[in-house]
């Protein structure tokens, strides 16, 4: 069905972290949003949220975009229940420390999987409904690391830079359809994934970003205030 006069945004990692925080910024806007990820427990909790404050619809869609099936299923959710998709966050992400001779065929694999084929799967899955639209916002979550990645990001880093990599050509073959592209990157962010893997004494919590100033450069994108910053990469570095 077409909404009701309302924005439609696709969040992935939508879940925890700096997913969450970019569609409680987005719901406060009225925008209707599809919560996409893993847990869906984690879903439904963001959705509770969401709606207790008042909002567009929220829909949720489990699934791993890393599976290209479940991505485009998720694109195909949205479409079915709104008939559009204006903004797709590619929020979702994976990553793991470990020094260059523990590389192996799963680390790369499952790496790329999330951060990189993920997102070009659900952009391509998107890309016939923009070029109908004759628009759309892409805003990939990179990160810091693919410029200045810590020892032990060998694969991770390098899975942040293909994405930085198909933002610039998102923009460039987008720029005829009015579909506009952003590709945000923080340095260390107060999220789980980030706890997993550096405590406190590594990386003390005062020397991190909030998800929600994330969120807010996110958000700025979507809603026109960041477009000289299409096609390039947005640095947010740490406090």
């Amino acid at each position: 069905m077409e909404p009701r006069n309302a924005i439609v945004t696709l969040i992935t990692g939508a879940g925890s972290g700096i997913g969450r925080a970019c569609a409680l910024q987005l719901a406060r806007r009225k925008h209707h949003l599809v919560l996409a990820g893993r847990t869906e427990s984690k879903l439904a909790d963001a959705a509770d949220e969401i709606l207790a404050f008042g909002s567009g619809e929220v829909m949720i869609a489990r699934a791993d975009i890393s599976d290209p099936a479940q991505a485009r299923s998720v694109v195909d959710q949205t479409l079915e229940r709104f008939g559009r998709v204006d903004n797709l966050v590619n929020a979702a992400g994976v990553a793991a420390l470990a020094p260059i001779e523990k590389t192996t065929k799963e680390l790369l694999s499952d790496t790329f999987a999330t951060n990189t084929f993920g997102p070009a799967y659900l952009i391509a899955a998107c890309w016939p409904r923009f070029r109908t639209q004759k628009s759309g916002c892409v805003v990939n979550v990179s990160s810091l690391a693919s410029q200045d990645p810590f020892p032990g990001f060998f694969v991770y880093a390098a899975s942040k830079a293909a994405l930085d990599s198909m933002t610039r050509s998102v923009a460039r073959e987008g720029a005829a359809l009015g579909v506009r592209t952003f590709c945000v990157n923080p340095g260390g962010v107060e999220t789980p994934m980030l706890r997993s893997l550096f405590n406190e004494k590594a990386i003390p919590k005062n020397q991190t970003l909030a998800p929600e100033a994330v969120a807010t450069v996110i958000v700025d994108c979507i809603e026109g205030r960041r477009e000289s910053d299409q096609g390039k990469i947005i640095v947010l570095s740490n406090p």
